[in-house]
């Protein structure tokens, strides 16, 4: 371990009364979703009961019809809040951050999908009259004879596709770009769904209440897609004509990007975050890849930082200067904005360390406010950097090198305490008065998030980002 040592801190009354105000207003913002999606809930819920759906639980065929109505109703509900989830909406990227987004979008997706499961096979047996071996010509029925069936089987197919591949075995055989291309699916699902919940379904139109809720529910997941998938990135390019101005290999099969446009002070992004880039003049430029500033932005330029994990980011090495790149975003809560705290932990390895680079650099702390543990198996980013860092800013660094030590230590070999949690706590005493920001791979933050909740740090002041997939 390398150790680079910062002056006492000194408090700073202005850095401490801003703290926490954007973070409080994310949490007001993420209480307002919550209750959204549970009042959505239960309004359709309250709907199937004063419908006589409790009632026609007492017999058998038209309690299973019953079931499939409600199972159908909340899987619709769940389907439109996933799209919504991941349509990169601002304020909720700003408040969640994509990390837990996508845990809540896959929490979301797979209810929903159980959900249309159990309301395709409970609505079929319930038309069937209860009969088992009369469930195959009364499904043929449905989506033969049945207006729009046969576009919500269509749906239906690709909403699996997308959950199949969404299987952590399957991804794990599937490039990122491929799994992504794949998961664009799921919006066309959702669309061949809605004329059969139209033309079918007389819980979505047989009062006004309940069709000005369901059109306005479509309209708001449509139209986010629209407006933040599609509108914003396209006018965000337009603007700023992003071009490659240098690549700068930086060892160990990594190099770093710059990229300069047009009024990039007007750009809204913050050290920590990421986009997602496409570039031109190379094989797969439609394929996006998601990659973090490993600078601070100035207003000026932005800086990338990417290893050779894989076919895109293999190509990287090759671009050509003066060559386009496409941005979508920014995106990401490993930022300023999460802070609340004055003194910081940001824990990093590899590759990781881009955007803690980034937040070291443009974040506010007196000299040795701020604390750095980066672990590295091989020759670890930014030595230079991170060194003047600490003689201009104080930053302390801290250099883990070395591999793991054991499966389920985030710590290299060189590290002598019995327990990762007991280097922790040693090396950082007071860990719960600090913010701490993580990121690396999704094995090994998840080993450093049990030793930083085993240390006692609340949840709230834990920033996570995790690379691969």
């Amino acid at each position: 371990m390398t150790l680079a040592q910062a002056p006492t801190a000194t408090p700073q009354p202005h850095v401490v009364r801003r703290l926490g105000v954007r973070a409080r207003r994310d949490a007001v913002t993420r209480l307002l979703a919550g209750s959204a999606l549970w009042l959505s809930l239960l309004l359709v819920t309250w709907w199937w009961v004063t419908g006589g759906g409790i009632g026609d639980l007492g017999g058998w065929a038209s309690g299973l019809e019953s079931v499939g109505r409600i199972t159908g109703l909340a899987s619709a509900v769940l389907l439109l809040a996933q799209v919504v989830l991941m349509a990169r909406v601002p304020v909720l990227e700003r408040a969640f951050g994509q990390d837990e987004l996508a845990r809540i979008h896959r929490l979301v997706g797979f209810t929903s999908f159980n959900l249309m499961l159990a309301h395709i096979v409970t609505i079929t047996w319930g038309y069937a009259g209860g009969s088992l071996t009369s469930m195959p010509r009364t499904l043929w029925d449905l989506v033969v004879n049945y207006p729009g069936m046969l576009l919500a089987t269509a749906a239906t197919v690709c909403l699996v596709m997308v959950v199949v591949t969404s299987i952590k075995a399957a991804r794990r055989r599937l490039r990122y770009e491929s799994w992504h291309l794949m998961h664009l699916y799921a919006y066309l699902g959702v669309g061949l769904a809605i004329p059969h919940q139209l033309w079918t379904g007389a819980d979505f139109t047989s009062s006004t209440g309940r069709q000005v809720f369901w059109w306005s529910a479509w309209i708001a997941a449509a139209g986010s897609v629209l407006v933040w998938r599609v509108g914003l990135p396209v006018w965000r390019n337009l603007r700023h004509d992003l071009r490659v101005a240098a690549i700068v290999p930086e060892g160990d099969g990594t190099v770093s990007v710059h990229v300069t446009g047009r009024a990039l002070d007007r750009l809204p992004v913050e050290a920590g975050q990421f986009f997602t880039w496409r570039f031109g003049g190379r094989p797969g430029r439609s394929r996006a890849n998601p990659y973090s500033l490993s600078a601070a932005p100035d207003g000026r330029s932005l800086r990338i930082t990417v290893q050779d994990v894989g076919d895109g980011s293999a190509a990287v090495a090759g671009l050509v200067v003066g060559s386009r790149a496409w941005i979508e975003g920014p995106y990401g809560r490993l930022s300023p904005r999460a802070r609340s705290r004055r003194k910081l932990l940001m824990i990093g390895a590899g590759v990781g360390i881009t955007p803690l680079r980034a937040l070291a650099e443009a974040l506010e702390y007196a000299p040795g406010e701020a604390l750095v543990l980066y672990r590295s198996s091989s020759a670890p980013l930014f030595v230079d950097e991170l060194a003047e860092l600490t003689r201009q800013r104080g930053l302390v660094v801290w250099g883990l090198a070395g591999r793991r030590r054991g499966p389920d230590s985030w710590l290299g070999h060189g590290v002598d305490a019995p327990t990762d949690l007991a280097a922790l706590t040693s090396w950082v005493p007071d860990v719960v008065e600090r913010d701490v920001y993580v990121c690396g791979p999704r094995p090994w933050t998840e080993l450093v998030l049990r030793d930083l909740r085993a240390a006692g740090v609340p949840e709230h002041h834990i920033h996570l980002e995790n690379f691969g997939w």
